[in-house]
């Protein structure tokens, strides 16, 4: 769950973000407490709160005073469209610039991606 080499509060956010995405952690639902995400991580609670602020000034998350933080309207939309894009930087632009130098147009990596897409799925139900 935790990696070494990696800011832990960075690590909770994402955490957080992956079970809203997943649908594990719905809108509008209270998100865990600092002090229940510093238990089950082990870690300070300073530490958790640091990853519940992020999620708070990307608007993930809100507070709700005296009550405690939920997830916010529209915030899987959000972080899918985040992810969408931070995906295609990754991994769509580049491959996009080595199909050009190797001559493939978009149709031809359709068709690449139609193909090994088929044969993993194929591969799965073995």
């Amino acid at each position: 769950m935790i990696e070494e080499g990696r800011p832990l509060f960075v690590q909770i956010a994402e955490q957080i973000e992956d079970s809203i995405v997943d649908g594990s952690l719905a809108e509008e639902a209270q998100a865990p407490s600092t002090n229940e995400l510093a238990s089950f991580y082990r870690i300070n609670p300073a530490t958790a709160a640091k990853g519940v602020a992020m999620l708070v000034d990307k608007g993930v998350l809100i507070k709700r005073r005296g009550i405690g933080m939920f997830v916010a309207d529209g915030a899987r939309e959000l972080l899918l469209r985040e992810r969408r894009q931070a995906f295609a930087d990754r991994y769509v632009t580049p491959l996009l610039a080595e199909a050009r130098k190797i001559g493939l147009g978009t149709d031809d990596l359709a068709a690449l991606i139609r193909e090994h897409g088929a044969t993993t799925t194929t591969e799965r139900r073995s």
